[in-house]
């Protein structure tokens, strides 16, 4: 009960038999990889935590570039409040103060919220 497709030489059939044994144990391999629960969850948390990580890394960089902004227009509106004619009680600097502290706070904000996410 021979098909054309089995090879009457030993040597073909034994290494036909081989490439079976081979292919079988790769699908053993990769079955056993779907049912193995611990390893597949500490992927899942590899994953979560790379991707967490890079969100972070995203907000730290958009807070720090609006920090930058922040401060550009600061010092624009101070150097453009002393090169004004106003009175001298009228040009204090206390409005861009605030203004700073009000944009650091918003990174500080920014930043906590991101590390509870995180964790």
């Amino acid at each position: 009960m021979t098909t054309s497709d089995t090879p009457t030489d030993p040597q073909q059939l034994r290494a036909e038999i081989e490439q079976t044994r081979a292919e079988l144990g790769e699908t053993v391999q990769e079955l056993a990889a779907k049912t193995d629960v611990k390893t597949r969850a500490k992927q899942a948390v590899g994953d979560a935590t790379g991707q967490a990580r890079r969100t972070l890394t995203g907000v730290k960089d958009q807070a720090a570039q609006a920090a930058g902004v922040v401060a550009e227009r600061a010092s624009t509106a101070k150097q453009q409040l002393a090169d004004s004619d106003l009175p001298a009680p009228i040009r204090r600097p206390l409005p861009l103060a605030a203004l700073g502290a009000a944009a650091a706070a918003l990174i500080i904000v920014i930043i906590v919220v991101a590390r509870r996410r995180r964790s």
